[in-house]
């Protein structure tokens, strides 16, 4: 193996890994409730972006419906912890084994399409998740779900007095998105996607088994969406179709990236980082008016950095502003 790519790979782990620690100790320092829970939400959708990035990043399959796996994610968790009793902790790598499962099942007709076809199928389908649970009674329809709340419980995931516990949490979740994708970046999957991305006809044309890499990239972005959909629904104690299966939530999952850098490995990190303040800051802020002026201002950021660096804020940090 080249040294230079062994040196490449061991100092993105190092950076990694002292990106993690410094994190860590923010909350040490930082108190108020409010910050606290804008790097909460920061490191969760950095995650997401993250996950979203797998499939529509690396194999270049543009889903505008990621919400519907974050929204399942949510419901599994909860229903089988308000209906069953089930722990949270069963219940995330229940949702994440449903939606691997649901986006496999929804790949198999929706990979035929290319491009825009694509994209708007994702949409449509998300959107007709979201008909369905607000029509279903026993999940709650449109009231949605209550999450009991019994105490402080690492044992059930939920913490009244302390958000802390859910900071750990995400920048957990964060750590192992970034550490998943770090790992398929270059193994053979990582290659097949990105051979898939840049022209399907010659990877298959080279031995690429072009339908079966999308599948597997979806599944492992499915999976690891709907953890944190589970995570959400713990941290938020409720759920209804609108909170958690939003377009909103497609689109916060999609911006990053496509801020940060898409198909990088720092990019989703990175937008997350200045996006997610940035909304919820103008949201408490300018939000309150009604006049969508929260929604104005992240919107322009996105157009500027778009027409100034097509490859994302990461080309900054790259001296020909290309892959990472």
């Amino acid at each position: 193996m080249d040294k230079s790519f062994t040196e490449r790979r061991r100092r993105e782990l190092l950076v990694a890994a002292s990106l993690a620690v410094a994190a860590a100790l923010v909350p040490l320092f930082v108190k108020n409730p409010n910050v606290q829970n804008i790097m909460i939400l920061t490191l969760m959708f950095g995650a997401l972006s993250q996950s979203w990035n797998i499939l529509s990043g690396y194999c270049g399959q543009i889903s505008l419906g990621h919400a519907l796996y974050f929204g399942l994610g949510a419901y599994v968790t909860t229903l089988l912890f308000v209906k069953f009793g089930v722990l949270p902790w069963f219940g995330m790598i229940a949702g994440g084994i449903f939606c691997a499962l649901i986006a496999m099942a929804l790949g198999y007709p929706c990979f035929r399409l290319g491009g825009h076809y694509f994209a708007i199928a994702t949409i449509v389908i998300a959107e007709i998740g979201l008909l369905l649970i607000q029509n279903w009674e026993w999940a709650g329809a449109a009231l949605g779900i209550e999450m009991p709340v019994r105490g402080d419980s690492w044992l059930k995931f939920q913490f009244a007095r302390s958000k802390l516990p859910y900071f750990y949490f995400a920048l957990a979740l964060a750590c192992v998105a970034w550490f998943v994708t770090w790992w398929l970046e270059d193994s053979k999957w990582g290659y097949w996607w990105r051979a898939v991305k840049d022209n399907p006809d010659a990877a298959q044309s080279l031995g690429v088994v072009v339908f079966d890499s999308k599948m597997g990239a979806a599944a492992v972005s499915a999976f690891l969406v709907a953890v944190g959909g589970s995570f959400y629904a713990m941290y938020v104690s409720y759920i209804d179709p609108g909170s958690v299966m939003g377009f909103q939530f497609s689109l916060l999952m999609a911006l990053p990236a496509v801020l940060g850098g898409i198909g990088t490995l720092w990019g989703p990190l990175l937008g997350a980082v200045i996006l997610i303040p940035l909304t919820e800051l103008t949201r408490s802020y300018i939000g309150g008016s009604g006049r969508g002026v929260d929604l104005i201002v992240y919107g322009t950021l996105i157009v500027l950095i778009a027409l100034a660096r097509p490859e994302g804020l990461i080309g900054l940090f790259s001296r020909k502003g290309a892959t990472r």
